[in-house]
């Protein structure tokens, strides 16, 4: 379906709405940051509901990364009524509303599906010419409408304790399914970085595609190739927080990833043991993200592309830095990665090859200690050796120890080199060329 067109033939009038018998949602497992939105929001005379993923979420008896609140209340009157609230976005504006502790709630105003007049002149963004509307708001059925995914598009009553579903999501929640809104393959064209998200909410969730999802996404691959590298990157960054070996397994599935991270991503296609050697990596770091460790998205994009790289990284190359980073730019990777992202992942890769041959060889410069990157390679190096983040005492170092115990090469052993005392210049009686001679004692 078409954003700006009218609604699916056949597609409901009246939602399904779930009363509080019907469904597992309950006040207390929303945020309570989110709740005082709700709260304020309904006492001035909005309607106000929670939405999206959190809703999917609480469905499924799970806890919401995210609790975003739809409004019929515009973005200048949310401003109004939070002074804690900061109005972001061009092409469709909306508020994010700090709370103590970094906590941030997106509040968004419902869109509409038809061009109309706007309510309040004052909220409207125009085009920089001064054109017509950028977006239009509208009700919360043709909000839902505007969603791509119909487990998404579902939201939540705080003061009738009731699920509404104007587009089949409940449904779709009992089969385990994910459908798009609308016809899938206008949907895609529309929107190609749509396949992606459909290929992550299946891997994530363990649900099916429903088969005109599975059977449109092939023809839409292309597409992905016109999208901006910035919102490829973008996305990208959303599946490495997270959970990322399902979906990295997804998307190799549908040969998505040669569209994302270019010649690497096919390599990871076309190679079952290059994949395998990846999805190693991924597990382990996905083990650590569950129990709490905090990876950063550079450890995982260097952990993304590392499998690739290490043919490269060969003890014969007087300058490894310089091959990755010209391997890397003629990979062809479509989504935008940072010039200085891509230099630090170089500078990792390095590190960790170096801490590879020490553990082979015995022997290991120890200055690297002093590089910037060191403590993130080490952490990396040792989830790469023993399958698992390490804990706070182990390092790089206790690895060495304990395969080189007696190794004069180990940092506490390497005394500094003494530093040899330097011959007076002129020995007693001595003339000075200078003929000023020694400083009087004063």
């Amino acid at each position: 379906m078409d954003d700006q067109a009218g609604f699916p033939e056949g597609s409901q009038t009246n939602p399904v709405v779930l009363t509080k018998s019907f469904h597992p949602i309950t006040a207390e497992a929303i945020d309570p940051d989110a709740r005082k939105i709700l709260y304020r929001l309904h006492r001035c005379g909005f309607i106000a509901y929670l939405c999206g993923g959190a809703v999917r979420d609480l469905m499924l008896g799970k806890k919401p990364k995210d609790f975003d609140i739809v409004t019929d209340a515009r973005p200048g009157q949310i401003k109004k009524r939070f002074g804690n609230a900061y109005i972001i976005g061009r092409r469709f504006r909306l508020a994010h509303i700090h709370f103590a502790g970094g906590n941030i709630i997106e509040v968004a105003t419902f869109r509409g599906t038809e061009d109309r007049p706007e309510e309040s002149l004052s909220d409207i963004a125009t085009t920089p010419t001064g054109g017509p509307p950028l977006h239009i708001y509208g009700t919360p059925r043709e909000d839902a409408f505007r969603r791509d995914i119909t487990i998404n598009a579902l939201f939540y009553d705080l003061f009738s304790d009731s699920v509404i579903d104007y587009v089949g999501g409940i449904e779709d929640l009992a089969l385990r399914r994910i459908r798009m809104i609308g016809d899938t393959g206008t949907r895609f064209k529309d929107d190609p970085v749509r396949i992606w998200r459909a290929l992550r909410f299946a891997a994530r969730l363990g649900f099916a595609l429903d088969p005109e999802v599975e059977g449109c996404i092939p023809s839409g691959l292309t597409l992905l190739d016109k999208c901006s590298g910035a919102r490829l990157y973008e996305e990208l960054n959303k599946d490495l927080a997270y959970e990322t070996r399902p979906v990295i397994e997804a998307l190799r599935r549908f040969r998505v990833l040669r569209h994302v991270i270019g010649r690497i991503g096919e390599a990871y296609e076309n190679d079952d043991r290059l994949f395998a050697r990846l999805l190693g990596l991924l597990d382990a770091a996905d083990g650590a993200k569950t129990a709490g460790y905090p990876w950063a998205l550079l450890d995982m994009h260097t952990l993304l592309l590392l499998p690739w790289a290490e043919p490269l990284l060969t003890d014969s190359q007087d300058d490894p830095g310089k091959i990755l980073k010209i391997a890397i730019q003629n990979s062809e990777i479509q989504a935008m990665l940072p010039r200085l992202l891509r230099a630090d992942i170089v500078q990792i890769m390095i590190l960790v090859q170096a801490m590879r041959r020490a553990l082979r060889t015995g022997r290991f410069r120890w200055s690297l200690q002093k590089r910037a990157h060191y403590p993130q390679a080490a952490r990396l190096f040792y989830m790469i050796e023993n399958g698992r983040s390490p804990q706070s005492e182990e390092t790089f170092e206790t690895l060495f120890r304990a395969a080189y115990p007696s190794s004069a090469d180990q940092p506490e052993r390497r005394k500094k080199r003494r530093r040899r005392k330097r011959k007076p210049r002129f020995g007693p009686g001595s003339q000075d060329p200078s003929g000023q001679g020694p400083p009087e004692d004063h």
